[in-house]
């Protein structure tokens, strides 16, 4: 039971996993042609026995050939030919050499599709020609030509201009073979007749209004007589051309503005290079708001947009049909500029309810206008349930919008309509609410000490009790300030007189006022009390 438990879980799920490895492996390896061999990722065929000969080819079914990205081959001295559909299923291609074998011939389209090969080694083999219509689509980091028979011929001088083109310091010994089969370095080869072409647009301005037509021209020239074509990219207009000989022509109707800012180019290609002529098409148009939704809260408000047109249109706000003036509260951002696309929003810094209602976008031009409209709603009033009240008062339609702007342009204080902003009343008043608050809790504070001071002061005053005096409960005694001795034995008992207070230690004496009390000073001396009555309590 152990040994069944032990086969289980993930054990068995490893065991599995190496299996089906293993087996995906041998598919490979199966799949290779002979004098091969395969991984998911790489061919190499370097064994000259018993050798190839045919470009190998996976077999079908077996690992995606689309995967490979190198493919190495070495010491095949029957490879002669790589045909146009050797190649092309190896999609993913980036390095591929070809070296001491015995490669005659590649096919003009041979790498047709395999726009991802970087690098191409044809070292030591037999090539006595080679065409840049092979490359010419590629975007090769390097291309080795090293070892081979070239012979010396207007066919090989792209590989001399594109040595001296290269940024690359590290050049290649290259030769040919001249009609005296001597080796002559490429460097030094100079074919009669034999140059770079030449292309020259004659544009007239290429400005145009939407919905317009226009016909470009173009002349080339060269030795040997280059070949004329027209590269347009991805237009979206209509565009038809017509070529004769050395002169060719390019129509374009009902032009979209879809298509501003994109590039045409006249090409001109013959066995040497090529080289082009372009020029940019610029379109105007109306503009056109393209979008504009309700506001989101990021770290400011902000109702977002987009606008095209071009020129550049200028951009006004209205706020529930009165002009919005623009200010550090609220103003419009443009976050993206795409030639004549423009992406931004209206920026709102704390909006409250005094913000809600209704705002209007209108983008003009001299080409017309666009304009859209959305509500906003940013907090409910107060007292009453958020989103319950839709029908706002007039009072906030007030005049706080803003002046026509450019869209470069994010704030407008130069408008002369006076004018209300919101935001900034929104603003004082909550200064005004923390002003008033702060203002009473100071208030209340200080009342608070004066009380506590005022109780502390009373306590002071009517009960300084020393440790030596005592307060008389004398019915008789006129003076609640009148205190005796309870005869106990002080540093200061004997001195001070009959009318002085014992506070700690030290006896002060008192004088009282006898219009306070409503007797004389002779009724409270002691001589003055009857004969018999208590002189103490």
């Amino acid at each position: 039971m152990s040994s069944w438990t032990r086969w289980h879980g993930p054990a068995m799920a490893r065991l599995w996993g190496f299996c089906w490895l293993v087996v995906g492996f041998w598919r490979a390896a199966l799949a290779c042609p002979t004098s091969c061999k395969c991984s998911a990722s790489r061919i190499w065929c370097s064994d000259p026995s018993p050798g190839i000969v045919a470009f190998p080819r996976l077999e079908p079914n077996s690992a995606d050939p689309e995967n490979i990205t190198e493919i190495y081959i070495a010491n095949q001295k029957r490879l002669e030919i790589i045909n146009e559909d050797d190649v092309e299923a190896y999609a993913g291609l980036k390095n591929l050499t070809i070296v001491d074998s015995g490669l005659k011939f590649v096919a003009h389209k041979a790498f047709l599709k395999n726009s991802n090969l970087q690098h191409i080694n044809f070292t030591r083999n037999k090539l006595m020609s080679l065409s840049r219509k092979h490359f010419r689509h590629l975007d090769l980091s390097e291309l080795i030509l090293v070892g081979n028979p070239f012979t010396c011929s207007c066919d090989i001088m792209w590989i001399k201009t594109l040595q001296e083109t290269k940024s690359s310091p590290e050049t290649q010994d290259l030769y040919c073979l001249n009609e005296n089969s001597k080796n002559i370095p490429l460097a030094n080869l100079q074919i009669p007749n034999c140059g770079l072409p030449s292309a020259n647009l004659a544009a007239p301005n290429l400005t145009v209004e939407e919905g317009k037509s226009i016909t470009l021209s173009c002349s080339v020239a060269g030795d040997p007589v280059p070949n004329l074509y027209w590269d347009v990219g991805n237009l979206v207009s209509k565009h038809m051309n017509e070529t004769s000989h050395t002169q060719g022509s390019l129509r374009i109707t009902n032009i979209s503005s879809d298509d501003s800012g994109k590039q045409i180019s006249c090409v001109a290609e013959n066995l040497v290079g090529e080289d082009q002529d372009s020029v940019n098409l610029t379109v105007h148009f109306a503009p056109t708001i393209t979008f504009l939704e309700s506001p989101t809260s990021d770290h400011h408000w902000c109702i977002p947009f987009t606008v095209k047109g071009n020129p550049k249109p200028a951009l006004q706000w209205f706020y529930n049909g009165a002009i919005l003036n623009e200010s550090k509260y609220i103003c419009t951002k443009i976050h993206v500029t795409n030639h004549t696309e423009y992406h931004g929003c209206l920026q709102l810094d704390n909006p409250t309810h005094m913000n809600n209602g209704d705002y209007k976008l209108v983008a003009k031009n001299e080409y017309g206008k666009d304009e859209k409209q959305i509500s906003a709603h940013f907090m409910g009033w107060p007292g009453i349930d958020d989103g319950a009240n839709p029908n706002y008062p007039d009072v906030i339609y007030e005049d706080y919008g803003t002046a026509a702007n450019d869209i470069g342009d994010t704030t407008n204080r130069s408008n002369e309509i006076p004018s209300t902003d919101v935001a900034d009343k929104s603003g004082r008043e909550h200064l005004s609410v923390y002003a008033v608050v702060v203002i009473a809790s100071v208030v209340g504070f200080c009342l608070l000490v004066m009380l506590f001071l005022l109780k502390l002061a009373r306590h002071s005053k009517f009960g300084m009790k020393g440790p030596a005096s005592v307060i008389s409960n004398d019915d008789d005694s006129a003076s609640p300030l009148h205190h005796i001795s309870n005869g106990s034995n002080t540093p200061s008992s004997s001195e001070g007189g009959p009318d002085a207070v014992i506070i700690g230690m030290t006896k002060i004496p008192v004088i009282e006022n006898p219009q306070y009390f409503g007797i004389t000073n002779s009724q409270l001396k002691p001589d003055t009390w009857p004969r018999g009555s208590p002189k103490t309590a």
